[in-house]
């Protein structure tokens, strides 16, 4: 009987110091606290002073092998990104990275920012990388491979030499030569505090008006229609940094206040179900080919149509250019050689041989 008793006693107790640990909680009966290694998986951010960031390293040969593989095809060879993304590198100076400051940011005439010239700390960069590149796979770089890779960014902006071997230990030697270090300003209230020795006040006096406005202007005068694209169409002329974008001027201006027809019209018939396409669109995205290639459109590579256009019945040409890559046919960003399946890779290339079809 007093073995029960007992055993009614502990469980008892038991239940009580539940109970009192539920009621000490903010949301009793939900969840439980994460542990230590659980919160470590999470907890991956590298700080301005360095903090967080793991032991390892890598060399600027290594990032170089890296970034050809997995980097170049959005970023370009040299981190110029002159088609798509904004670029990486360039518009910073020796001048800079002994001063601190990069003069281009001063001027009204530079064609664009680089992150290069604006990022203020090592760390950010690191960090990025580590936790949001490859954009098709984020997270699957190595230490080594992240270090490695900041190591080469670093070497194309003149900061690090070619034989230069980046770690945990030499990081803040390496933030002592960013070329916009001194750049970050905290002289406004966009801080949550004065930690950063900013200013309490705003750094704007703006103020609601509603009187004495303005009148639209109204336009008196057009760009006639034979003009618009006498000097070649301006969307595919870029500057020398950065993606801007001028009007497509192959196309005809759009007119303003044309209204749009809102007559019904009759359906659209089904169009039948492409089995082959299906079938060769989930090996797309399984390969992340798509990240580069749109069916019908150009992204950072050609659209697949404007493929099997040029190439309408070459398979092993294709399934060549699939697996060693390739540069010079379609535009100067490379295309790295890509490590899929025979088998899908062959089934790629019939499909945009035989004309691409959805």
């Amino acid at each position: 009987m007093s073995k029960f008793r007992d055993a009614v006693l502990t469980v008892a107790l038991l239940a009580a110091s539940a109970m009192a640990a539920a009621q000490s909680t903010p949301f009793p009966g939900v969840g439980r606290a994460a542990t230590p290694s659980e919160v470590a998986k999470w907890d991956i951010d590298v700080r301005p002073d360095f903090k967080g960031l793991p032991a390892g390293s890598g060399s600027v040969a290594k990032g170089q092998d890296v970034w050809e593989a997995q980097c170049a095809h959005c970023h370009g060879v040299f981190g110029e990104s002159n088609e798509v993304f904004s670029p990486l590198i360039g518009g910073t100076t020796a001048e800079d990275i002994k001063n601190g400051r990069v003069a281009n940011l001063q001027r009204t005439d530079y064609p664009g920012r680089t992150t290069m010239m604006k990022v203020h700390t090592l760390s950010t960069l690191w960090d990025y990388i580590n936790r949001a590149m490859p954009w098709t796979n984020p997270k699957t770089l190595s230490t080594e491979e992240v270090y490695a890779v900041t190591a080469f960014m670093l070497n194309m902006a003149n900061i690090v030499p070619d034989n230069y071997v980046l770690s945990d230990k030499n990081m803040a030697e390496v933030q002592a030569r960013m070329p916009n270090r001194n750049g970050m300003s905290t002289a406004h209230a966009m801080w949550p505090g004065n930690e950063f020795g900013g200013k309490a006040k705003p750094d704007t006096a703006n103020k609601i008006c509603m009187k004495d406005c303005k009148p639209e202007p109204k336009v008196a005068s057009f760009l006639p229609d034979f003009a618009r694209n006498a000097h070649g169409n301006l969307q595919e002329q870029n500057r020398i940094v950065g993606p801007q974008r001028g009007a497509d001027t192959s196309q005809p201006e759009p007119k303003a206040g044309v209204p749009v027809s809102r007559a019904p019209t009759a359906p659209a018939a089904a169009k039948p179900e492409n089995s082959e396409f299906k079938a060769v669109n989930a090996l797309l995205n399984q390969h992340s080919c798509t990240a580069c290639h749109g069916v019908d459109k150009k992204i950072v590579g050609p659209g697949f149509n404007e493929i099997a256009k040029k190439q309408a019945g070459k398979t092993d040409y294709i399934l060549s250019k699939v697996k060693g890559g390739g540069v010079g046919v379609y535009g100067q960003i490379p295309m790295p050689a890509q490590s899929l399946p025979e088998a899908d890779a062959k089934q790629i290339a019939e499909w945009i041989s035989k004309g691409a079809s959805k």
